[in-house]
């Protein structure tokens, strides 16, 4: 876990984010390797029932590595945290799972993502859903609010993974569940840390 990282060296890693994610917030086409919006929807094999239903200029802003809503279904009436929200696509969705009994919380620490998941709020009839700008290391909430929390593709870029797992664990409920889809890193880890931060993001 990269707990080791100097100060500087995390502030160019949150400018870095920024900067790749401001681009993002206004289309995320063009900007990964795996496909986003309606193919990357369909091709992860999301409901199509829930996803007819979002207007395509929210759909058009999806970007995700994986199905976090393949690991396990959420009940009506949950509460669900999204960390690493970014245009709040899978929390509008987790918010129309758990329907008007439940409630769905995204946070970024990009504040053009957090503006894009607003936007796209606004294009729902939906009105249990708020977003957050923070990070995933400081969840500004109280131990043992949440009954599940979903990431999709958040929490690898995320510098101190073990922080940003306890704050999880302690804003979840007991039983509670943490539903992730991510990326890891496969072979041998760089070990030179310039370069480590130069592909962070990529």
């Amino acid at each position: 876990m990269e707990t080791d990282i100097a100060q500087a060296d995390l502030a160019k890693i949150e400018a870095g984010i920024r900067e790749k994610y401001s681009k993002v917030a206004q289309t995320p086409e063009g900007q990964f390797k795996y496909p986003t919006g309606q193919k990357g929807l369909e091709e992860l094999q999301y409901d199509k029932k829930l996803i007819d239903r979002l207007p395509d200029a929210v759909i058009s802003s999806y970007c995700g590595v994986g199905n976090p809503f393949s690991l396990g279904k959420i009940s009506k009436g949950k509460q669900v945290l999204d960390v690493g929200c970014g245009a709040g696509v899978d929390t509008i969705l987790a918010a129309m799972i758990t329907g008007t009994d439940g409630s769905a919380v995204g946070v970024d620490i990009v504040p053009e993502m957090i503006a894009r998941g607003e936007s796209n709020l606004q294009m729902t009839d939906i009105d249990n859903v708020s977003f957050h700008k923070t990070s995933g290391e400081d969840l500004p909430f109280p131990d043992d609010t949440f009954d599940v929390v979903i990431s999709n593709g958040g929490i690898n870029l995320i510098p101190d993974k073990r922080r940003a797992l306890t704050e999880i664990f302690r804003v979840l409920k007991p039983g509670g569940r943490l539903m992730m889809a991510d990326q890891i890193a496969a072979g041998n880890v760089e070990t030179d840390i310039k370069t480590r931060l130069a592909n962070w993001f990529q």
